[in-house]
């Protein structure tokens, strides 16, 4: 019995020291492609896709920041005040940091459930502690989903609106960023009133982050 005690422990702590290397690795391994990627590619037959670099996505980090996590640059993964929030409110959307985006989109599945979300906030932990900020926004404007098929700000800027992620204006950044929470039933190029009045309250945000320091995490250095 205690052999087997000892074979089983000796495992699960190889399989939990590969996974943690496999996350460390993020911060320079580009992901082949993700769960939520291989549903929709099956569901639609195929998927657009097509990496940046950060220095090449334009006025999207600014865009995403505020539309998703205003508070990115001074909290560690979790924002508590966001949870806290989100606890009493039940109306707001979950208290999930771009960080925690970020672990479930890349190593996890959409499907909600305390064992996901156990492991969500662990990987959370383990990139804040190892990716720099800039590294964690990078990969979230690749990996996020941008409308029927389409992932990252990339393929979302040729689109929508026919142009690189570089060259996106700041109120086109904000409507793609607009569109995150539901990018495919909503549609930034022909924009609802909801949609671009989003987009306007997430282009005044960017505005401020900019004056204020609000993206200072994202200089490099």
């Amino acid at each position: 019995m205690k052999r087997l005690i000892r074979f089983v422990l000796r495992w699960t702590l190889r399989l939990f020291l590969l996974a943690a290397l496999i996350v460390i690795a993020g911060r320079w391994v580009v992901p082949p492609i993700t769960h939520t990627q291989l549903v929709q590619w099956r569901a639609q037959g195929g998927m657009q896709r097509d990496w940046v670099d950060f220095e090449r996505s334009g006025p999207m980090p600014a865009a995403v920041l505020a539309a998703e996590d205003a508070r990115f640059c001074t909290h560690f993964g979790l924002d508590m005040q966001a949870i806290r929030d989100a606890m009493q409110d039940e109306r707001r959307r979950g208290g999930s940091t771009i960080s925690q985006q970020v672990a479930k989109n890349v190593y996890l599945w959409q499907d909600a459930s305390w064992t996901r979300k156990g492991l969500e906030a662990a990987i959370t932990l383990l990139i804040e502690a190892t990716w720099p900020k800039r590294r964690i926004v990078e990969v979230y404007l690749n990996v996020a989903e941008t409308g029927p098929g389409v992932f990252g700000v990339e393929a979302a800027a040729q689109h929508w609106f026919g142009v690189p992620a570089a060259d996106l204006s700041p109120a086109q950044a904000a409507r793609i960023a607009a569109i995150l929470p539901a990018p495919r039933t909503r549609d930034p190029a022909r924009p609802s009133d909801f949609v671009r009045d989003r987009g306007r309250a997430i282009a005044g945000g960017a505005a401020t982050l900019r004056a204020n320091g609000g993206l200072a995490c994202l200089e490099e250095g």
